[in-house]
């Protein structure tokens, strides 16, 4: 009887890893669409989140309730108390 020949792992060793790398890119997919990733308030993309007063203040501007000056005074003012210099995006010089 030839107990070697049923010894060996087989071709089928090389698909266990492939398994554990979808599976660790699913959880890590889920994850990030979950938004676990989200810190200090900002979503990945460097954007404010929808609570914060940026946000807010944006959302009024969007529906009318504020017109331009007072959108870019009141901005000025939030990024002096908040340290946002980086949201400088499409603003007007």
């Amino acid at each position: 009887m030839n107990t070697l020949a049923h010894a060996a792992p087989g071709p089928w060793i090389l698909f266990l890893p492939l398994v554990w790398a979808a599976v660790i890119v699913g959880v890590v997919t889920v994850a990030r669409r979950a938004g676990l990733r989200r810190a200090g308030g900002f979503h990945r993309d460097g954007g404010p989140d929808d609570g914060s007063p940026i946000a807010l203040l944006g959302h009024r501007f969007a529906a009318g309730e504020i017109d331009e000056d007072e959108y870019w005074r009141r901005l000025t003012v939030l990024e002096e108390q908040f340290g946002r210099a980086a949201h400088t995006k499409g603003r007007r010089a």
